[in-house]
């Protein structure tokens, strides 16, 4: 090879431009943006599909990988102690499934119990709230110059009729055919089945799909998935602890405060307030509802039972969602709440469970494409401003 004042000149026989006929290897060319846009949404649109037409099924499916993921730390815990995976997935998951029917012994028959007698009292407490309404809503519009139209207690009570049946519907379809005593059995036999098997390849299943990943973007995604399971463990396991925290708060708090099925509505209210103020709202209705029917005119009760879900929302917000939750989680709560109506509405019950995760893996992913975004010249230079032509005269 020759050199002339410092370039280089190849030799003849071996031509530095590589001749027109020869075509590079398609392995090498980089997947443009539009292409790997129209895979990931044909992926998506594949699972989407999957998990509609699959929902009936995957519920017992969808419930082990949720427990095994929220198991997957304690078991990685004891391996670390020198346990193997094996025996760290069989103690962990036979403690659980230990405990969880013990508890279900223990407050099934009493949560059963007060649910059969709420439903036959339920009608009862409506009439009474429904005249003390009409009784008390009269004086006071009348104070005001308004009147109260003649009807007004029988469309309340066609109201409260009519949610009462809808509600004994819903529980009828519920706890009715066989198809539903089929699927409670499979979840709770298959459940545990397919978290164990989960739960002792976890580690495997990761680095597979880890491999998967094309090397030049494998930090990308490792900083992603960081970020993603960050965000659901953090959700997860942190708000499971704050619904157990409040639904024992307000169960002991109304029982101390003799409220009749106390328990019942306290511990429905902690289990669904992971929905973003729907638990303590709908604890709060049926609590202060009951309250004024059971106490009434004793106004000093009714209070009680009130400042018992003011003082856990304060709790909640200041104390326990801080400290077991945390803000890095990034689940805004509208977002949240869109999240579980509209998959609960697509999948049923599947799409429940499904729902946190998806949101969560939405918001991550949302999160980057805007980092992206704002570090791309699309955005920086049109955040540039243009520079004035100073002109002749400057």
């Amino acid at each position: 090879m020759a050199e002339t004042h410092g370039v280089v000149i190849a030799p003849y026989d071996r031509p530095a431009v590589q001749p027109a006929d020869v075509t590079p290897d398609v392995s090498e060319r980089p997947m443009s943006l539009q292409r790997q846009a129209a895979f990931w949404l044909v992926a998506l649109g594949v699972a989407g599909l999957c998990i509609y037409v699959f929902s009936g099924i995957l519920l017992p499916f969808v419930a082990g990988l949720a427990l095994a993921y929220f198991l997957d730390p304690l078991a990685d815990r004891l391996e670390r102690l020198g346990c193997s995976r094996l025996w760290a997935s069989v103690a962990i998951l036979g403690l659980f499934v230990f405990v969880f029917v013990v508890a279900m012994l223990l407050l099934l028959p009493v949560l059963a119990s007060n649910l059969a007698d709420f439903a036959e009292k339920v009608p009862g407490y409506a009439q009474r709230l429904q005249q003390l309404v009409a009784e008390r809503g009269r004086p006071l519009l009348e104070r005001f110059g308004g009147t109260v139209a003649p009807d007004l207690q029988n469309s309340l009570g066609d109201f409260i009729g009519k949610g009462i049946a809808w509600l004994g519907d819903v529980l009828k379809s519920l706890w009715s055919g066989s198809q539903t005593l089929i699927g409670l059995v499979s979840l709770l036999v298959v459940t545990p089945v397919v978290a164990f098997y989960l739960l002792v390849d976890w580690d495997h299943m990761i680095e597979k799909v880890d491999s998967w990943v094309p090397p030049r973007h494998r930090m990308t995604v490792r900083g992603l998935a960081r970020e993603i399971n960050d965000a659901i463990g953090g959700f997860i396991r942190g708000q499971s602890l704050v619904c157990l925290l409040l639904g024992t708060w307000y169960a002991v708090g109304l029982l101390l405060c003799g409220l009749n099925f106390g328990f019942l509505i306290g511990m429905l209210a902690g289990l669904i307030s992971f929905i973003p103020y729907v638990g303590s709202l709908t604890g709060l209705v049926l609590a202060a509802s009951v309250a004024i029917v059971q106490f009434w005119p004793d106004w000093v009760m009714v209070g009680a039972v009130l400042a018992v879900f003011f003082t856990g929302q304060f709790l909640e917000g200041n104390v326990l969602s801080p400290k077991l939750v945390g803000e890095a989680v990034g689940l805004h709560p509208v977002w949240l709440m869109f999240a579980l109506f509209a998959f609960g509405t697509l999948f049923g019950f599947v799409g429940l469970l499904l729902a946190v995760p998806l949101a969560a893996t939405a918001g991550v992913l949302a999160r980057f494409g805007l980092r992206q975004y704002l570090a791309s010249p699309i955005y920086t230079s049109a955040a540039t401003p243009l520079r004035r032509d100073p002109g002749p005269d400057a």
